[in-house]
């Protein structure tokens, strides 16, 4: 399993010639470290004198973060399935005209899935970016830059995300379903695009 190697392997296997793992596992890989670094936040503030106030808030974000984690780890083998599948969709036959139709259906069927994954991706990382503003407004002032990391790599993870519903959707033919994820996709960035410089800056302005 992807998620079961050292940090050594999956670098080695991201640098080798091989086209998995890549750009996808890679964005979800930086997303649940982001949430990770969230969780962290929240360990270091629940049961810390001077914040007793927010610990049942802390308590509550350490749950979604850990649950966003795990999600996100989950997509880092999910990027590669699908990335597979694109890649046996093309290697079907094509001698025939009934192959060559079957091969295009399986082709739009595959890049679809890869376009959604990518997409579900971003879900998550834009949701580690809405965790690490309460991470940075309320957690432990003295682990406040490890909020800012987290942001940071919510949003990095976030746009990687993106490259790869833009490089999938281009090659679809259904305007319809590309449309569709287009506008989810513009939305988040809009957001999340504001979002990540306020809680940088929050994180700035307290060290």
């Amino acid at each position: 399993m992807i998620e079961d190697k050292t940090i050594r392997q999956f670098l080695d296997e991201l640098a080798s010639k091989s086209a998995t793992p890549g750009g996808g596992s890679a964005a979800a890989i930086m997303g649940a470290m982001g949430a990770a670094l969230v969780s962290m936040v929240c360990n270091l503030t629940i049961g810390k004198k001077n914040y007793e106030a927010v610990e049942p808030e802390m308590k509550e974000l350490l749950a979604k973060a850990e649950n966003l984690r795990s999600q996100l780890m989950d997509m880092v083998r999910a990027d590669v399935e699908v990335f597979n599948k694109v890649m046996s969709a093309y290697g079907l036959p094509k001698e025939t005209d009934e192959q060559k139709a079957a091969r295009s259906q399986q082709i739009q069927l595959a890049l679809k899935a890869a376009t959604d994954v990518p997409i579900e991706c971003a879900k998550a990382c834009a949701e580690v970016i809405r965790l690490s503003k309460i991470a940075a407004e309320k957690g432990n002032r003295n682990v406040v830059s490890d909020a800012g990391v987290a942001v940071v790599a919510g949003y990095a993870a976030l746009k990687s995300a993106a490259l790869n519903v833009y490089v999938n959707a281009g090659a679809i033919k259904d305007e319809t379903f590309v449309s569709s994820r287009m506008n989810e996709l513009n939305g988040i960035l809009s957001e999340m695009n504001i979002l990540n410089e306020e809680v940088f800056q929050t994180v700035k302005n307290k060290l």
